[in-house]
């Protein structure tokens, strides 16, 4: 009973991840209007994959993002400042 109710719960943290992720991604990928149409058609099949495969995609797309921030870290500080003056 237990680990039938934990399945199932797994499977709707699951499922809502995935929904959520191809929304934001979709939201973002709608955004760029610099695209041609074989970029397009790539794009719809990366936003399919990596939103089926997100326990995967996004612990390696976090850590692009925290190599980016260490990369650029100085000049990010440098941009937050401005804007706060």
């Amino acid at each position: 009973m237990i680990q039938t109710f934990l399945t199932y719960l797994l499977i709707v943290i699951y499922v809502t991840m995935a929904y959520y992720l191809f929304y934001e991604w979709l939201d973002f990928y709608m955004k760029d209007e610099g695209m041609d149409s074989e970029q397009k058609i790539i794009s719809n099949i990366v936003l399919v994959v990596g939103s089926i495969l997100w326990p995967i995609v996004l612990p390696f797309a976090y850590l692009e993002i925290l190599k980016f921030h260490k990369k650029n870290k100085e000049i990010i500080n440098f941009i937050l400042e401005q804007r706060k003056k």
